[in-house]
């Protein structure tokens, strides 16, 4: 017996699931549980999740899907007043550069968010700008051995070959003539 059949062995109903939920402009999958279910989305991470299903007052456990449309919308409003909620020190976008506040940015606002910083960076030419201009590693990691794009590492053996053929071809048309 798997774990998503019912103990009792009656079929479950299907008709009051919602496969997805959405939240913003993110889809969620509404088979899994809420605390699992939330952590597919940008920004929240298995900590936020908990922290969002216990401020909204819903059983992290719970599917998903199977809850009812004011605890969903309970959950979205955490969800996007998330740093109303939660300490200062846990919000993902601290001081910000332009407005000096502190949210929590979740979905697409962070990609977005994030893209703006790195072309700020680019613009003002910092270190960490110029190390995202050339598509070098940004944070300090090893260079020496690792993060190599361009050329090839080692022998290419195959090109040898092929070269190799191509001069033998070549003086076999010499010799002929």
């Amino acid at each position: 017996m798997s774990a998503e059949e019912p103990e009792d062995g009656s079929p479950e109903d299907d008709e009051d699931l919602r496969y997805f939920v959405r939240i913003g402009q993110t889809d969620l999958d509404g088979t899994k549980a809420v605390e699992r279910s939330l952590t597919e989305m940008k920004g929240i991470g298995k900590r936020m999740a908990r922290i969002v299903a216990d401020t909204a007052d819903v059983d992290r456990t719970a599917t998903f899907g199977r809850l009812e449309d004011d605890e969903i919308e309970s959950v979205v409003d955490v969800v996007e007043n998330l740093h109303d909620h939660v300490p200062e020190w846990m919000a993902n976008r601290r001081n910000d550069f332009f407005s000096g506040e502190t949210t929590h940015v979740v979905g697409s606002d962070l990609q977005e968010k994030r893209r703006h910083d790195i072309n700020r960076m680019k613009m003002i030419s910092s270190y960490k700008g110029q190390r995202h201009k050339r598509g070098q590693k940004v944070r300090g990691q090893r260079t020496k051995s690792t993060g190599r794009t361009e050329g090839t590492i080692g022998v290419n053996v195959e090109e040898i070959r092929e070269e190799m053929e191509e001069e033998a071809a070549a003086e076999e048309e010499d010799e002929d003539e």
